[in-house]
Protein backbone atom coordinates (compact mmCIF):
# COMPACT_ATOMS: atom_id res chain seq x y z
CA UNK A 1 0.00 0.00 0.00
CA UNK A 2 1.37 3.18 -1.01
CA UNK A 3 1.62 5.28 2.60
CA UNK A 4 1.69 9.08 2.57
CA UNK A 5 3.02 11.22 5.33
CA UNK A 6 0.71 12.90 7.96
CA UNK A 7 0.80 16.38 6.34
CA UNK A 8 -0.22 15.19 3.20
CA UNK A 9 -3.26 12.40 4.45
CA UNK A 10 -3.94 15.68 6.76
CA UNK A 11 -4.18 17.74 3.60
CA UNK A 12 -6.53 15.20 1.73
CA UNK A 13 -8.26 14.76 5.33
CA UNK A 14 -9.15 18.72 5.42
CA UNK A 15 -10.12 18.74 1.65
CA UNK A 16 -12.49 15.80 1.98
CA UNK A 17 -14.52 17.15 4.91
CA UNK A 18 -15.02 21.00 3.33
CA UNK A 19 -15.53 20.04 -0.59
CA UNK A 20 -18.58 18.73 -2.22
CA UNK A 21 -19.54 15.44 -3.16
CA UNK A 22 -18.32 14.70 -6.78
CA UNK A 23 -21.07 14.47 -8.80
CA UNK A 24 -19.61 13.07 -12.11
CA UNK A 25 -19.06 9.54 -13.33
CA UNK A 26 -16.50 8.02 -15.90
CA UNK A 27 -16.69 5.57 -18.85
CA UNK A 28 -16.22 1.97 -18.50
CA UNK A 29 -12.61 1.53 -17.42
CA UNK A 30 -12.05 -1.68 -17.27
CA UNK A 31 -12.23 -4.70 -19.65
CA UNK A 32 -15.64 -6.72 -17.69
CA UNK A 33 -16.13 -10.35 -16.61
CA UNK A 34 -17.94 -12.36 -19.15
CA UNK A 35 -19.14 -14.87 -16.13
CA UNK A 36 -19.40 -15.24 -12.45
CA UNK A 37 -16.26 -17.33 -10.90
CA UNK A 38 -16.24 -20.92 -10.03
CA UNK A 39 -16.08 -21.24 -6.02
CA UNK A 40 -13.13 -23.26 -5.12
CA UNK A 41 -12.73 -25.44 -2.33
CA UNK A 42 -12.45 -24.06 1.88
CA UNK A 43 -8.59 -23.04 2.28
CA UNK A 44 -7.94 -23.76 -1.50
CA UNK A 45 -4.61 -21.26 -2.64
CA UNK A 46 -7.47 -18.70 -4.50
CA UNK A 47 -8.85 -17.90 -1.28
CA UNK A 48 -5.64 -17.54 0.15
CA UNK A 49 -3.79 -15.46 -2.64
CA UNK A 50 -6.53 -13.95 -4.80
CA UNK A 51 -10.35 -14.20 -3.53
CA UNK A 52 -11.57 -12.66 -6.54
CA UNK A 53 -11.47 -12.50 -10.11
CA UNK A 54 -10.88 -9.17 -11.68
CA UNK A 55 -10.14 -7.46 -14.73
CA UNK A 56 -6.40 -7.08 -15.56
CA UNK A 57 -3.79 -5.08 -13.94
CA UNK A 58 -5.81 -4.59 -10.45
CA UNK A 59 -4.17 -5.70 -7.39
CA UNK A 60 -5.30 -7.62 -4.42
CA UNK A 61 -3.18 -8.18 -0.81
CA UNK A 62 -4.89 -9.46 2.48
CA UNK A 63 -4.62 -7.19 5.33
CA UNK A 64 -5.79 -9.43 8.35
CA UNK A 65 -8.20 -12.24 8.72
CA UNK A 66 -9.52 -14.30 11.81
CA UNK A 67 -6.38 -16.67 11.03
CA UNK A 68 -3.84 -14.15 11.50
CA UNK A 69 -5.01 -12.62 14.28
CA UNK A 70 -6.10 -15.50 16.71
CA UNK A 71 -2.45 -17.10 15.68
CA UNK A 72 -0.40 -15.29 17.90
CA UNK A 73 3.23 -16.30 17.06
CA UNK A 74 2.45 -14.18 13.74
CA UNK A 75 0.57 -11.56 15.93
CA UNK A 76 1.13 -11.35 19.43
CA UNK A 77 -1.36 -8.73 21.46
CA UNK A 78 -3.63 -8.64 18.52
CA UNK A 79 -7.27 -9.20 19.41
CA UNK A 80 -10.47 -9.71 17.27
CA UNK A 81 -14.39 -10.49 18.45
CA UNK A 82 -14.97 -14.47 17.91
CA UNK A 83 -17.98 -15.94 19.35
CA UNK A 84 -17.67 -19.42 20.85
CA UNK A 85 -19.66 -21.97 19.46
CA UNK A 86 -20.83 -20.48 16.28
CA UNK A 87 -19.44 -21.49 13.28
CA UNK A 88 -19.26 -19.21 10.08
CA UNK A 89 -20.88 -16.72 12.11
CA UNK A 90 -18.18 -16.80 14.66
CA UNK A 91 -16.67 -13.02 13.66
CA UNK A 92 -18.47 -11.67 10.30
CA UNK A 93 -16.67 -8.58 9.61
CA UNK A 94 -19.06 -6.45 7.50
CA UNK A 95 -19.72 -2.79 6.28
CA UNK A 96 -16.09 -1.54 6.63
CA UNK A 97 -15.51 2.15 7.60
CA UNK A 98 -12.58 4.17 7.69
CA UNK A 99 -11.13 7.58 9.24
CA UNK A 100 -10.28 10.13 6.48
CA UNK A 101 -6.36 10.11 7.19
CA UNK A 102 -6.75 6.47 5.78
CA UNK A 103 -4.96 5.04 8.58
CA UNK A 104 -7.33 2.81 10.45
CA UNK A 105 -10.13 0.40 9.34
CA UNK A 106 -12.88 0.06 11.44
CA UNK A 107 -14.46 -3.63 10.92
CA UNK A 108 -18.03 -4.59 12.95
CA UNK A 109 -18.78 -7.94 13.49
CA UNK A 110 -22.29 -9.16 12.48
CA UNK A 111 -22.38 -12.17 15.63
CA UNK A 112 -26.14 -12.72 16.94
CA UNK A 113 -24.69 -11.82 20.82
CA UNK A 114 -21.57 -10.22 21.58
CA UNK A 115 -21.39 -7.62 18.78
CA UNK A 116 -18.65 -5.37 18.48
CA UNK A 117 -15.77 -3.67 16.57
CA UNK A 118 -12.27 -4.25 15.72
CA UNK A 119 -9.82 -1.63 14.46
CA UNK A 120 -7.33 -2.21 12.46
CA UNK A 121 -4.28 0.13 11.97
CA UNK A 122 -2.82 -0.48 8.29
CA UNK A 123 0.92 0.66 9.00
CA UNK A 124 1.18 -1.20 12.24
CA UNK A 125 -0.75 -4.20 11.12
CA UNK A 126 -2.38 -4.21 14.35
CA UNK A 127 -6.39 -5.50 15.22
CA UNK A 128 -7.65 -4.60 18.14
CA UNK A 129 -10.82 -4.99 20.01
CA UNK A 130 -12.45 -1.18 21.08
CA UNK A 131 -15.63 -2.59 21.26
CA UNK A 132 -17.93 -5.35 22.26
CA UNK A 133 -20.94 -6.28 24.55
CA UNK A 134 -20.74 -8.86 27.08
CA UNK A 135 -22.90 -11.78 25.30
CA UNK A 136 -25.78 -11.59 28.30
CA UNK A 137 -27.68 -11.32 24.65
CA UNK A 138 -27.77 -15.41 24.91
CA UNK A 139 -30.06 -15.30 28.07
CA UNK A 140 -32.18 -12.51 26.74
CA UNK A 141 -29.78 -9.43 28.76
CA UNK A 142 -29.47 -7.03 26.16
CA UNK A 143 -28.38 -4.37 28.97
CA UNK A 144 -24.56 -4.38 27.94
CA UNK A 145 -24.76 -6.72 24.89
CA UNK A 146 -25.17 -6.05 21.07
CA UNK A 147 -26.42 -8.08 18.10
CA UNK A 148 -25.66 -8.05 14.58
CA UNK A 149 -23.74 -5.08 13.62
CA UNK A 150 -23.89 -4.25 10.15
CA UNK A 151 -23.57 -1.18 9.46
CA UNK A 152 -20.22 0.83 10.27
CA UNK A 153 -19.95 4.48 9.32
CA UNK A 154 -17.27 7.30 10.11
CA UNK A 155 -19.77 10.52 11.07
CA UNK A 156 -19.28 14.11 10.33
CA UNK A 157 -18.24 14.75 14.30
CA UNK A 158 -15.42 12.27 13.85
CA UNK A 159 -17.28 9.64 15.74
CA UNK A 160 -17.92 6.08 14.96
CA UNK A 161 -21.37 4.49 14.22
CA UNK A 162 -22.51 0.97 14.87
CA UNK A 163 -26.16 -0.87 14.24
CA UNK A 164 -27.90 -3.52 15.11
CA UNK A 165 -29.22 -5.27 11.98
CA UNK A 166 -30.83 -9.00 12.69
CA UNK A 167 -30.42 -9.60 16.62
CA UNK A 168 -30.02 -7.00 19.27
CA UNK A 169 -32.73 -4.34 19.78
CA UNK A 170 -32.64 -1.91 16.46
CA UNK A 171 -30.28 0.36 17.86
CA UNK A 172 -27.79 2.81 17.05
CA UNK A 173 -24.68 3.08 19.28
CA UNK A 174 -22.19 5.74 18.87
CA UNK A 175 -18.38 5.39 19.46
CA UNK A 176 -17.47 8.98 20.88
CA UNK A 177 -13.63 9.07 20.55
CA UNK A 178 -13.01 6.04 17.98
CA UNK A 179 -9.43 6.72 17.70
CA UNK A 180 -8.23 6.46 21.36
CA UNK A 181 -6.56 3.92 23.23
CA UNK A 182 -9.00 1.03 23.05
CA UNK A 183 -9.49 0.69 27.20
CA UNK A 184 -10.59 4.43 26.94
CA UNK A 185 -13.59 4.02 24.01
CA UNK A 186 -17.09 5.79 25.33
CA UNK A 187 -20.02 4.54 23.98
CA UNK A 188 -23.74 5.93 24.02
CA UNK A 189 -26.96 4.25 22.46
CA UNK A 190 -28.66 6.85 20.08
CA UNK A 191 -32.25 6.55 21.27
CA UNK A 192 -33.27 9.64 19.05
CA UNK A 193 -32.85 6.97 16.20
CA UNK A 194 -36.03 4.65 15.57
CA UNK A 195 -35.21 0.83 16.30
CA UNK A 196 -35.36 -1.00 13.03
CA UNK A 197 -32.96 -3.41 11.26
CA UNK A 198 -30.47 -1.55 10.38
CA UNK A 199 -28.00 -1.59 7.63
CA UNK A 200 -27.84 1.30 5.19
CA UNK A 201 -27.36 4.70 6.72
CA UNK A 202 -25.62 7.55 5.86
CA UNK A 203 -25.24 11.83 6.12
CA UNK A 204 -26.45 14.17 3.50
CA UNK A 205 -23.85 15.64 1.18
CA UNK A 206 -26.01 18.52 0.37
CA UNK A 207 -28.36 19.00 3.88
CA UNK A 208 -26.06 19.08 6.45
CA UNK A 209 -28.68 18.35 9.42
CA UNK A 210 -30.02 15.17 8.13
CA UNK A 211 -29.38 11.44 8.22
CA UNK A 212 -30.87 8.76 6.08
CA UNK A 213 -31.15 5.44 7.00
CA UNK A 214 -33.10 2.00 6.05
CA UNK A 215 -34.72 -1.01 7.98
CA UNK A 216 -33.71 -4.05 6.05
CA UNK A 217 -36.46 -6.00 5.91
CA UNK A 218 -39.22 -7.94 3.57
CA UNK A 219 -41.32 -4.81 4.37
CA UNK A 220 -38.60 -2.83 4.76
CA UNK A 221 -38.77 1.40 4.44
CA UNK A 222 -36.19 4.14 3.86
CA UNK A 223 -36.04 6.46 6.86
CA UNK A 224 -34.43 10.31 7.53
CA UNK A 225 -33.81 11.98 10.74
CA UNK A 226 -33.47 15.55 11.12
CA UNK A 227 -31.69 16.94 13.47
CA UNK A 228 -32.43 19.47 16.04
CA UNK A 229 -29.06 21.23 15.75
CA UNK A 230 -26.72 20.86 13.40
CA UNK A 231 -24.30 17.89 14.43
CA UNK A 232 -26.01 17.01 17.04
CA UNK A 233 -27.32 13.47 17.35
CA UNK A 234 -29.12 13.19 20.34
CA UNK A 235 -32.26 15.33 19.20
CA UNK A 236 -34.26 15.24 15.93
CA UNK A 237 -37.40 14.48 13.87
CA UNK A 238 -37.27 11.14 11.75
CA UNK A 239 -39.39 11.17 9.18
CA UNK A 240 -40.15 8.09 7.05
CA UNK A 241 -40.80 8.22 2.70
CA UNK A 242 -44.11 7.58 0.91
CA UNK A 243 -44.36 7.47 -2.53
CA UNK A 244 -46.78 9.49 -3.30
CA UNK A 245 -49.29 7.12 -4.91
CA UNK A 246 -48.59 4.31 -3.40
CA UNK A 247 -51.62 4.12 -1.39
CA UNK A 248 -54.53 5.28 -3.74
CA UNK A 249 -52.62 2.66 -6.29
CA UNK A 250 -53.75 -0.03 -3.25
CA UNK A 251 -50.48 -0.38 -1.46
CA UNK A 252 -50.33 -1.94 2.09
CA UNK A 253 -47.76 -0.75 3.83
CA UNK A 254 -47.48 -3.94 6.16
CA UNK A 255 -47.48 -6.52 2.89
CA UNK A 256 -44.43 -8.19 1.90
CA UNK A 257 -42.92 -6.47 -0.80
CA UNK A 258 -40.20 -8.77 -1.66
CA UNK A 259 -41.79 -8.83 -5.67
CA UNK A 260 -43.26 -6.25 -6.92
CA UNK A 261 -47.07 -6.52 -6.68
CA UNK A 262 -48.95 -5.55 -10.04
CA UNK A 263 -49.87 -2.13 -10.16
CA UNK A 264 -49.02 -0.98 -6.98
CA UNK A 265 -46.39 2.40 -7.54
CA UNK A 266 -43.51 2.41 -5.71
CA UNK A 267 -41.80 5.02 -7.39
CA UNK A 268 -42.16 8.61 -8.91
CA UNK A 269 -43.41 11.50 -6.81
CA UNK A 270 -42.65 10.95 -2.89
CA UNK A 271 -42.34 13.06 0.06
CA UNK A 272 -41.47 12.23 3.70
CA UNK A 273 -43.59 11.44 6.28
CA UNK A 274 -43.22 12.56 10.32
CA UNK A 275 -43.15 8.94 12.76
CA UNK A 276 -41.89 11.71 15.85
CA UNK A 277 -42.15 15.34 16.71
CA UNK A 278 -39.38 17.86 16.12
CA UNK A 279 -38.14 17.09 19.47
CA UNK A 280 -37.96 13.32 19.07
CA UNK A 281 -40.82 11.91 20.81
CA UNK A 282 -43.15 9.36 19.79
CA UNK A 283 -46.28 10.76 17.51
CA UNK A 284 -49.52 10.62 19.07
CA UNK A 285 -51.53 8.40 17.62
CA UNK A 286 -48.93 5.78 15.92
CA UNK A 287 -46.61 3.04 16.87
CA UNK A 288 -43.69 4.49 19.52
CA UNK A 289 -41.17 3.84 16.66
CA UNK A 290 -38.08 4.26 19.16
CA UNK A 291 -39.56 1.09 21.23
CA UNK A 292 -36.94 -1.48 21.48
CA UNK A 293 -37.94 -5.08 20.33
CA UNK A 294 -36.61 -7.72 18.52
CA UNK A 295 -36.43 -8.60 14.59
CA UNK A 296 -39.71 -10.20 13.79
CA UNK A 297 -42.89 -9.26 11.51
CA UNK A 298 -45.27 -6.49 13.47
CA UNK A 299 -48.42 -8.32 11.18
CA UNK A 300 -47.77 -11.06 13.85
CA UNK A 301 -45.95 -10.10 16.52
CA UNK A 302 -47.16 -6.63 19.30
CA UNK A 303 -43.46 -6.59 20.56
CA UNK A 304 -41.36 -5.61 17.69
CA UNK A 305 -38.70 -3.17 17.18
CA UNK A 306 -40.97 0.13 16.55
CA UNK A 307 -39.71 2.03 13.48
CA UNK A 308 -41.15 -0.55 11.65
CA UNK A 309 -44.60 -0.59 12.60
CA UNK A 310 -44.26 3.51 12.81
CA UNK A 311 -43.59 3.39 9.21
CA UNK A 312 -46.85 1.33 8.76
CA UNK A 313 -49.07 3.43 10.33
CA UNK A 314 -48.53 6.80 8.16
CA UNK A 315 -48.06 4.58 5.00
CA UNK A 316 -44.47 4.11 4.15
CA UNK A 317 -43.65 2.78 1.41
CA UNK A 318 -41.82 -0.44 1.50
CA UNK A 319 -39.39 -2.42 -0.55
CA UNK A 320 -38.14 -6.05 -0.48
CA UNK A 321 -35.61 -5.76 1.59
CA UNK A 322 -33.42 -2.39 1.14
CA UNK A 323 -29.94 -3.04 2.79
CA UNK A 324 -26.88 -0.54 1.83
CA UNK A 325 -27.20 3.43 0.98
CA UNK A 326 -24.58 5.88 -0.75
CA UNK A 327 -25.72 9.67 -1.08
CA UNK A 328 -24.47 11.69 -3.75
CA UNK A 329 -25.57 14.10 -6.29
CA UNK A 330 -26.32 14.22 -9.89
CA UNK A 331 -25.40 16.47 -12.64
CA UNK A 332 -28.02 18.46 -12.13
CA UNK A 333 -26.68 19.31 -8.44
CA UNK A 334 -29.24 17.61 -6.61
CA UNK A 335 -28.57 15.06 -3.89
CA UNK A 336 -29.60 11.65 -4.73
CA UNK A 337 -29.82 8.65 -2.42
CA UNK A 338 -29.15 5.08 -4.08
CA UNK A 339 -30.32 2.54 -2.24
CA UNK A 340 -29.46 -1.39 -3.02
CA UNK A 341 -32.87 -3.26 -2.59
CA UNK A 342 -31.95 -7.02 -2.25
CA UNK A 343 -34.95 -9.15 -2.90
CA UNK A 344 -36.15 -7.14 -6.10
CA UNK A 345 -32.77 -7.40 -7.88
CA UNK A 346 -32.35 -3.57 -8.18
CA UNK A 347 -30.99 -0.29 -6.89
CA UNK A 348 -33.00 3.05 -6.56
CA UNK A 349 -32.27 6.25 -7.58
CA UNK A 350 -33.82 8.86 -4.78
CA UNK A 351 -33.65 12.20 -6.29
CA UNK A 352 -34.51 14.83 -3.76
CA UNK A 353 -35.79 17.68 -5.79
CA UNK A 354 -36.24 20.65 -3.01
CA UNK A 355 -34.77 20.27 0.80
CA UNK A 356 -38.63 20.53 2.24
CA UNK A 357 -38.75 16.60 1.37
CA UNK A 358 -40.10 16.76 -2.47
CA UNK A 359 -38.67 13.86 -4.31
CA UNK A 360 -38.60 10.98 -7.25
CA UNK A 361 -37.82 7.55 -7.00
CA UNK A 362 -36.31 5.90 -9.81
CA UNK A 363 -34.30 3.04 -10.83
CA UNK A 364 -30.95 3.38 -11.31
CA UNK A 365 -30.18 -0.61 -12.40
CA UNK A 366 -31.99 -4.10 -12.46
CA UNK A 367 -31.53 -6.83 -14.51
CA UNK A 368 -33.43 -5.31 -17.83
CA UNK A 369 -30.31 -2.29 -17.75
CA UNK A 370 -28.05 -3.56 -20.52
CA UNK A 371 -24.94 -6.00 -19.19
CA UNK A 372 -21.58 -4.85 -20.30
CA UNK A 373 -22.58 -2.58 -23.26
CA UNK A 374 -20.42 -2.69 -26.12
CA UNK A 375 -18.21 -5.34 -24.71
CA UNK A 376 -18.00 -8.95 -24.78
CA UNK A 377 -21.42 -10.27 -22.96
CA UNK A 378 -21.76 -12.03 -19.74
CA UNK A 379 -23.22 -14.78 -18.26
CA UNK A 380 -23.59 -13.36 -15.07
CA UNK A 381 -27.11 -11.70 -13.81
CA UNK A 382 -27.73 -9.45 -10.87
CA UNK A 383 -28.66 -11.89 -8.08
CA UNK A 384 -29.48 -10.04 -4.72
CA UNK A 385 -27.60 -6.58 -4.58
CA UNK A 386 -26.75 -6.04 -0.98
CA UNK A 387 -23.80 -3.36 -0.22
CA UNK A 388 -22.99 -0.13 -2.36
CA UNK A 389 -20.06 1.92 -2.60
CA UNK A 390 -18.65 4.97 -4.72
CA UNK A 391 -15.31 6.20 -5.52
CA UNK A 392 -13.42 9.51 -6.04
CA UNK A 393 -14.90 9.67 -9.70
CA UNK A 394 -18.53 9.50 -8.48
CA UNK A 395 -18.96 6.14 -9.85
CA UNK A 396 -20.87 3.95 -7.97
CA UNK A 397 -20.36 -0.49 -7.60
CA UNK A 398 -23.34 -2.85 -6.18
CA UNK A 399 -21.98 -5.71 -4.22
CA UNK A 400 -24.01 -8.81 -4.14
CA UNK A 401 -25.70 -10.12 -1.08
CA UNK A 402 -24.48 -14.18 -1.67
CA UNK A 403 -22.80 -16.18 -4.27
CA UNK A 404 -25.40 -16.64 -7.35
CA UNK A 405 -25.12 -20.41 -6.80
CA UNK A 406 -23.39 -23.51 -5.54
CA UNK A 407 -21.08 -23.61 -7.73
CA UNK A 408 -20.41 -19.91 -9.17
CA UNK A 409 -19.35 -16.44 -6.73
CA UNK A 410 -21.32 -13.87 -6.06
CA UNK A 411 -20.39 -10.63 -8.31
CA UNK A 412 -19.36 -6.85 -7.95
CA UNK A 413 -21.00 -4.80 -11.03
CA UNK A 414 -20.16 -1.14 -12.24
CA UNK A 415 -22.68 1.32 -13.02
CA UNK A 416 -22.09 2.83 -16.02
CA UNK A 417 -24.35 6.12 -15.87
CA UNK A 418 -21.96 8.77 -17.70
CA UNK A 419 -24.16 11.80 -17.63
CA UNK A 420 -24.78 11.47 -13.76
CA UNK A 421 -28.94 11.24 -14.41
CA UNK A 422 -29.45 8.75 -12.00
CA UNK A 423 -30.33 6.22 -14.49
CA UNK A 424 -27.68 3.57 -15.88
CA UNK A 425 -26.75 3.20 -19.01
CA UNK A 426 -25.07 -0.27 -18.64
CA UNK A 427 -24.29 -2.64 -15.43
CA UNK A 428 -20.64 -3.99 -16.60
CA UNK A 429 -19.35 -7.19 -14.53
CA UNK A 430 -16.82 -5.75 -11.88
CA UNK A 431 -15.03 -8.74 -10.17
CA UNK A 432 -16.35 -12.07 -8.73
CA UNK A 433 -15.70 -13.95 -5.69
CA UNK A 434 -15.09 -17.66 -5.60
CA UNK A 435 -14.48 -18.41 -1.80
CA UNK A 436 -16.19 -21.28 -0.64
CA UNK A 437 -19.74 -20.27 1.42
CA UNK A 438 -18.95 -16.54 1.57
CA UNK A 439 -19.64 -12.88 0.09
CA UNK A 440 -18.09 -9.88 -0.37
CA UNK A 441 -19.35 -7.33 1.64
CA UNK A 442 -17.99 -3.75 2.90
CA UNK A 443 -16.62 -2.14 0.00
CA UNK A 444 -14.70 1.00 0.67
CA UNK A 445 -12.20 3.13 -1.10
CA UNK A 446 -9.88 4.53 1.15
CA UNK A 447 -10.38 8.52 0.78
CA UNK A 448 -6.79 9.34 1.47
CA UNK A 449 -5.48 7.05 -1.87
CA UNK A 450 -8.41 7.25 -3.85
CA UNK A 451 -7.09 4.44 -5.86
CA UNK A 452 -7.53 1.70 -3.79
CA UNK A 453 -10.23 0.67 -1.93
CA UNK A 454 -10.64 -1.99 0.96
CA UNK A 455 -13.46 -5.31 0.69
CA UNK A 456 -14.26 -8.30 3.33
CA UNK A 457 -14.79 -12.11 2.73
CA UNK A 458 -17.43 -12.50 5.03
CA UNK A 459 -18.73 -15.95 6.92
CA UNK A 460 -16.32 -18.31 4.47
CA UNK A 461 -16.33 -22.08 5.18
CA UNK A 462 -13.10 -21.50 6.28
CA UNK A 463 -14.40 -19.46 9.69
CA UNK A 464 -15.50 -22.76 11.16
CA UNK A 465 -12.44 -24.37 12.32
CA UNK A 466 -14.39 -27.53 13.27
CA UNK A 467 -14.96 -28.57 9.20
CA UNK A 468 -11.83 -26.47 8.28
CA UNK A 469 -8.59 -26.47 10.83
CA UNK A 470 -6.46 -23.26 10.70
CA UNK A 471 -8.64 -21.44 8.03
CA UNK A 472 -8.45 -18.15 6.88
CA UNK A 473 -11.59 -17.14 7.99
CA UNK A 474 -13.03 -13.78 7.93
CA UNK A 475 -10.66 -11.44 6.34
CA UNK A 476 -9.65 -8.02 4.44
CA UNK A 477 -8.36 -7.60 1.39
CA UNK A 478 -6.88 -3.94 -0.44
CA UNK A 479 -7.15 -3.66 -4.29
CA UNK A 480 -4.93 -1.32 -6.36
CA UNK A 481 -6.39 0.29 -9.32
CA UNK A 482 -3.39 2.54 -10.25
CA UNK A 483 -1.74 0.27 -12.81
CA UNK A 484 -5.12 -0.09 -14.79
CA UNK A 485 -4.51 0.92 -18.53
CA UNK A 486 -7.07 3.64 -18.45
CA UNK A 487 -5.36 6.82 -16.97
CA UNK A 488 -8.37 8.90 -17.48
CA UNK A 489 -9.89 7.01 -14.84
CA UNK A 490 -6.82 6.85 -12.75
CA UNK A 491 -6.77 10.89 -12.95
CA UNK A 492 -10.18 11.04 -12.52
CA UNK A 493 -9.71 9.47 -9.33
CA UNK A 494 -7.01 11.81 -8.27
CA UNK A 495 -8.65 14.64 -9.40
CA UNK A 496 -11.71 13.81 -7.35
CA UNK A 497 -9.92 12.87 -3.96
CA UNK A 498 -9.56 16.72 -3.17
CA UNK A 499 -13.44 17.35 -4.16
CA UNK A 500 -15.66 13.79 -2.86
CA UNK A 501 -16.94 13.93 0.60
CA UNK A 502 -15.93 10.98 2.64
CA UNK A 503 -19.57 9.27 2.78
CA UNK A 504 -18.53 6.03 2.44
Amino acid sequence: MKLHPAWFRLAISSALIAAPAAKAGTDIWFTPLTQSAPVVSPNAMEELSSPWVTPADITQVNWVSLNEVENQVLSPGQSIVRVPGQSTSASMFDMLATNPEGTHLFIPHETPIGAGCTRYDIEARKAEVIFAGDQQGAVGNWARDFGAFDPCRWTPNRTLFLAEEWAGLGRVVEILNPMAPANEIQHRVLNSIPNVSHEGINFSVKYRNSIYFIDEWNSGSIYKFVMKRPGDYTVGQSFVLSVNNFLSSGGVAAANYNQQAPGVQREGPASWVPISTPEGRPLYGITDAFRDGPTNDPRTNTNTMGGRPAADDVGGTPYGRPEDMIVSRLANGNEVIYVAVTSENKVLAIEVLHPSGRMIVRTLVDNNTPKNLGRAPTTGVLNSPDNLAIDAAGNIYVIEDAPNGDASGGDIWFVRDTNNDGIAESLDHFMSIRVSGSEATGMIFNPAVPTEFHLCVQHPNSTNLNNVPNGLGDAVWTFDVSNVLNTNFVRALRRGAFRFISNQ
